[in-house]
């Protein structure tokens, strides 16, 4: 059940002709929300310097004035370092100054982003060194595995808020909108977080502009007379998050890499899809998008990281779809024949991206799986045959141009 609370009263005395026929912006309330809001809760809004996080807040805070909320009120920002524009901490902090609110900003204490992407691909060749892994895999995050907002924003920020609120309900304001993607057309308007809650303390998230079209998102924007975050104006880019995201259109990938901040950090990046041999997204490499950005020693790396990655996926492919991994790997242990060609497969590949490892022959393979089996279960015996699934890129909904162009005209 949905509550719309009809904010017109509140809007600012200063009215642009070109506002006018707007749809309303009013926040999707139920009645949880609302209880939680009634007393005093905790208001807690996530934000990254895009448009959408930047008129929840607005659009949050004239919904809290509204009603009377007299309870804590603050932005939280997840700095996710080196791989952020450069602008993502100013647009914060201006909105903040805007609201009268507090930012928190909160960063990962183990390193930034692209540390978290070379740590992940250093594990993962440990991995599979002593054969703790089928295939090599990947160092970047995907949009099924998107450790990148699990990591380095929900669980920091999350962490924060409950050394920070120890005792009071948590309301934890997100910016997603139902016409971003398809899966976001599914969410619910509020729903209980458990990463939040404890016996003493409630914690439950609330995407308060869920129902927002685009242009509703610019017009709060422009009527508060906020300057929208460079990446949209100067660069043309449709969304902020990272300056290269994994779920970045091949247009805000280039929009990224006009921006001559961003220039070391993409060929930092193009280093690893170079050392590890895999794309950044699925099948599109970051290091086509501005090769005139890339030394010729790191164009030469990369040309032999693509030759090596269809080599590696070739060879790869001759592993039996029951060896491949699944959860609770490993479930079956391979025959002889399957070892030899798990130890072949294994060399080819090592000897690819330039690695040593170790089960490199039939009975160093078996000796592992047996010892892996034990650990696992405490028997041999063969299981249900698993499946490996592939992972395939699907780029998130670009905006409009008419969303810019309205944006645009709000601002004449």
């Amino acid at each position: 059940m949905l509550q719309a609370i009809d904010l017109s009263s509140l809007r600012a005395p200063r009215i642009n002709h070109q506002h006018i026929g707007a749809p309303a912006r009013d926040v999707a309330v139920t009645p949880e929300i609302a209880a939680l809001l009634a007393a005093d809760a905790v208001v807690a809004i996530g934000v990254s310097g895009g448009k959408d996080s930047v008129a929840c807040a607005l659009a949050v805070a004239r919904h809290l004035d509204a009603i009377g909320h007299t309870g804590p009120r603050i932005l939280v920002h997840s700095d996710l370092g080196r791989v952020e524009w450069k602008d993502s901490g100013p647009v914060c902090e201006r909105l903040a100054a805007h609201l009268g609110w507090e930012l928190l900003t909160v960063r990962r204490q183990a390193g930034d982003m692209l540390a978290r992407w070379k740590k992940r691909w250093a594990n993962n060749v440990e991995r599979y060194r002593d054969l703790s892994c089928v295939r090599l895999i990947l160092p970047w995050s995907t949009p099924a595995l998107r450790f990148c907002t699990s990591e380095l924003k929900s669980s920091i920020i999350f962490s924060a808020l409950k050394k920070r609120y120890p005792t009071q309900d948590i309301v934890n304001v997100t910016g997603v909108r139902r016409l971003e993607s398809s899966a976001r057309s599914k969410m619910p308007v509020s729903s209980p977080l458990a990463s939040l809650s404890t016996k003493g303390r409630t914690g439950i998230t609330w995407n308060a502009i869920i129902e927002w079209t685009v242009d509703q998102v610019f017009t709060e924007i422009a009527a508060a007379e906020l300057t929208l975050h460079e990446a949209y104006t100067v660069y043309g880019a449709s969304r902020v998050s990272c300056a290269y995201c994994i779920m970045s259109s091949l247009d805000d990938l280039r929009a990224a890499a006009s921006c001559a901040d961003n220039h070391d950090v993409y060929r930092a990046m193009v280093a690893l899809e170079a050392a590890s041999t895999f794309a950044f997204q699925g099948q599109r490499w970051l290091a086509d998008v501005a090769p005139e950005l890339l030394s010729p020693a790191l164009a030469a790396s990369v040309s032999r990281a693509k030759t090596a990655a269809a080599q590696r996926q070739a060879i790869e492919g001759e592993i039996p779809a029951h060896l491949l991994f699944t959860s609770g790997w490993p479930t079956v242990r391979p025959t002889l024949d399957e070892a030899k060609l798990l130890a072949s497969v294994r060399s080819r590949v090592a000897a690819l991206i330039g690695i040593d490892i170790q089960c490199v022959d039939a009975a160093s393979v078996l000796a592992r799986y047996d010892e892996l089996l034990e650990k696992n279960s405490g028997t041999l015996e063969t299981i249900q045959q698993p499946h490996q699934a592939s992972f395939q890129y699907t780029p998130r909904h670009p905006i409009t141009a008419r969303g810019r162009c309205a944006w645009m005209s709000l601002r004449k």
